[in-house]
């Protein structure tokens, strides 16, 4: 998936806050950089700007990290493993590792473009 088809997808149709199914790594790590410098342009306009962009953010990005975590075979309340002391390297491995070959219980594995 190409960073403006993450984009589209994730911000204007049904996934903007979809939690069932499954997101591929390209999806996600797309999806994130857009947050990045979107979230920085505003912050330089300033800080409510930031803020505004930070929650428009917020719930597209938790439901897009749920359904990565079920692209590699995890619940999407693995997600709270991050407030553990070792729970931040865990969650990167997780969303920086390959997809789970074929169908899992969470569905089928996303389409490649």
């Amino acid at each position: 998936m190409d960073f403006f088809s993450a984009v589209k997808r994730n911000m204007t149709t049904a996934a903007y806050a979809q939690i069932t199914g499954r997101a591929s790594r390209s999806e996600y790590w797309w999806f994130y950089l857009f947050t990045v410098l979107v979230t920085a342009a505003a912050d330089t306009y300033g800080g409510t700007l930031g803020n505004l962009a930070s929650l428009a953010f917020f719930l597209p990005g938790l439901a897009l990290l749920v359904r990565r975590l079920h692209d590699v075979g995890r619940s999407g309340w693995w997600f709270l493993i991050v407030f553990t002391i070792i729970g931040i390297p865990v969650l990167f491995y997780w969303l920086v590792r390959a997809s789970d070959a074929g169908a899992n219980k969470y569905g089928e594995g996303p389409a490649r473009a």
